[in-house]
């Protein structure tokens, strides 16, 4: 566990999904909320990329969150705000239809941001804070 002055602050690291990539921890513990790193659509078991449509994608990415939130004992009802990343806003449609099949019930709030590209030429990447 690494304290600061104010906080303790607790690194969650898991094998049920994608080991990071680079310095950067999977999510971190901090004052009742959780902070995950954005997950890419990283097949945990092989750490190769998922390939194909973006839908395919999407599950991944969506795997992987429930993978981290399960790791700190919560699960997709204790989110309160997501940041998702898309190369191309085409795909948000169907991002959406992923995205939102994991908050039947609950909706944290969301941003949804265009960008040039992302690592290892994923399609879309999504961050999360939840409540612990």
């Amino acid at each position: 566990m690494i304290q600061n002055q104010a906080h303790k602050l607790e690194i969650l690291s898991t094998d049920t999904a994608p080991a990071a990539i680079g310095p950067y921890s999977q999510a971190v513990k901090c004052g009742g909320l959780l902070f995950c790193s954005g997950q890419i659509p990283l097949d945990p078991a092989t750490g190769e990329m998922v390939t194909g449509y973006v839908a395919l994608q999407a599950e991944q990415v969506m795997k992987n969150i429930c993978a981290v939130l399960s790791a700190a004992g919560i699960g997709f009802n204790d989110v309160v705000k997501t940041t998702i990343f898309l190369v191309d806003m085409a795909d948000f449609a169907v991002v959406n239809e992923v995205y939102g099949a994991c908050f039947p019930k609950h909706k944290p709030a969301r941003s949804t941001v265009a960008v040039k590209s992302l690592p290892r030429g994923a399609l879309l990447e999504i961050e999360i804070v939840a409540c612990l």
